[in-house]
């Protein structure tokens, strides 16, 4: 069996250009980021056969599958990306971008109550998607359209269930991460 994950094509809307922003301006940009265009590209799909594709329902992600699927989708709430913070309570501080998503990261891995979802949260959603898309048994060849940050939390319960594949830092747009488990 085996197992592709691919990160949806870059987002046009790139990093706020602005310096230093408000956890309000922040939110702003996230949901613009959402909201925009890809730039299509292309995926190398190593020559295999993908029998299954499932990919996030949020546009970036379903644009990203039809291009590079060309057989049945499946759209998934469960590979969305992990939800950014309220910043409700922190709005008036004003940091750079970088300090932003240095105090997200480490704000999540210490349980911060900004975020809609907690890490645990996101383990147990991880164990269910790949529960889900597994559930047919050996010998389909399934491929998984998602998100940078949810990529490697699924990479990890790929490999906590006997998975062989690549380990990232920052899963690149566009390219195919091959998971596979014999027997």
């Amino acid at each position: 069996m085996k197992i592709g994950l691919v990160r949806h094509f870059k987002v046009k809307r790139g990093l706020p250009a602005k310096g230093w922003m408000s956890g309000e301006e922040l939110t702003r940009w996230f949901t613009e980021y959402d909201q925009s265009e890809v730039e299509i590209g292309t995926t190398e799909m190593n020559g295999i056969q993908w029998q299954r594709c499932y990919a996030s329902d949020m546009p970036r992600a379903r644009i990203t599958a039809q291009t590079i699927h060309s057989g049945p989708i499946r759209y998934m709430e469960g590979l969305r990306e992990i939800p950014y913070p309220a910043f409700e309570r922190i709005s008036q501080r004003r940091l750079p971008i970088i300090g932003w998503l240095l105090w997200m990261r480490a704000a999540w891995l210490l349980g911060h109550g900004a975020f809609q979802e907690s890490r645990a949260g996101v383990r147990a959603r991880a164990a269910r998607v790949v529960d889900e898309i597994t559930a047919e048994g050996d010998g389909v060849n399934i491929l998984l359209v998602g998100h940078a940050a949810f990529m490697q939390e699924l990479s990890r319960e790929l490999r906590r269930r006997g998975f062989k594949g690549p380990r990232f830092r920052r899963a690149a747009n566009g390219q195919l991460y091959l998971f596979e488990r014999q027997g």
